[in-house]
């Protein structure tokens, strides 16, 4: 009888320049693969709980997990000053690749920020992808183009909404609390609006709360000014031979699906599924899809 040995990793990886990052790891260390979670901007490492907890039954093997929380989230240690970037996330991620994944195939899965992550990692990494990266899962992101996102509102309504989400974004950066709030609640209706699609469960909508109230200030606004300078189109260019999909709500105001569309077209390889009446909280909102989708991708990669 062969017994699992569950991956016992510490909870902590500390990164080059001494920030703390908090990690879960789950599954047997021996397993054929390992796939990374990475979540999105203002969230945390649990929006992915649920899909890394219903993944191994639906890939119908043994998977290794680990999701964590990127600095200036959830557990991590808030971002130095000028590090809360998405290209530092990409080299916090190559850092813990080589720490705690040094060897067998890898899937990363980014949700919004997440995945702009991995097309920053292909930038600044590009070797990852054609040694270690056998699959990548694009989960309501964007290549570019959100400098002043239309949120789907008309015109002088959305520009209206930049204009204080830039006031909003100026005294988050002079902010010096450890979180934005204590009380997440009266955000709670902004969220299920901003995030979500048709018929989201409560408990979601209050989890997503927590995770946003729970955001370093300043490290919120600043990976909100590093968001509007994303341009990673160029980037893409080194998942063009390995597994991709790209998964979009067809209600997600952040991300709409013109960014889904443009990512497909420079990689007209990818697999491409879109949700109606879905937002942009798809691990939450479309968990079951998104587990089936990466567990595709696992299946595929491990033949």
């Amino acid at each position: 009888m062969t017994v699992e040995q569950h991956v016992a990793a510490a909870p902590t990886f500390t990164a080059g320049d001494g920030t703390d990052l908090r990690v879960h790891e789950d599954g047997p260390s021996e397993a054929p693969i390992t796939v990374v979670f990475v979540h999105g901007w203002t969230l945390s490492r649990h929006s992915w709980d649920r899909v890394v907890a219903e993944l191994p039954v639906a890939a119908g093997m043994s998977v290794r997990s680990m999701s964590f929380d990127l600095r200036g989230h959830g557990d991590s240690d808030p971002a130095p000053a000028g590090t809360a970037t998405i290209r530092q996330c990409a080299d916090d991620l190559a850092e813990l690749l080589a720490d705690r994944v040094p060897e067998g195939p890898v899937v990363l899965a980014g949700h919004s920020m997440g995945g702009m992550t991995v097309m920053a990692l292909a930038e600044r990494h590009p070797q990852l992808f054609a040694d270690r990266v056998s699959g990548v899962a694009l989960v309501a992101t964007s290549s570019g183009d959100l400098a002043a996102p239309s949120l789907g509102l008309p015109k002088p309504l959305a520009a209206l909404f930049n204009a204080g989400e830039r006031a909003v974004r100026s005294r988050l950066a002079a902010a010096r609390g450890r979180a934005v709030t204590k009380r997440s609640r009266w955000m709670r209706p902004g969220l299920r609006w901003l995030l979500f699609g048709a018929e989201p469960a409560r408990a979601d909508i209050a989890a997503t709360a927590d995770w946003v109230a729970a955001c370093h200030p300043p490290s919120m606004a600043g990976f909100r000014a590093s968001l509007a300078d994303h341009d990673r189109v160029e980037a893409l260019a080194a998942l063009r031979s390995i597994p991709v999909v790209v998964l979009a709500g067809l209600a997600d105001r952040l991300c709409p699906y013109p960014h889904a569309r443009r990512i497909v077209e420079t990689l007209p390889h990818a697999e491409h599924l879109v949700y109606a009446g879905a937002g942009h909280m798809l691990p939450l909102e479309r968990s079951d899809e998104v587990t089936a989708r990466i567990a595709d991708l696992v299946r595929t990669v491990v033949r």
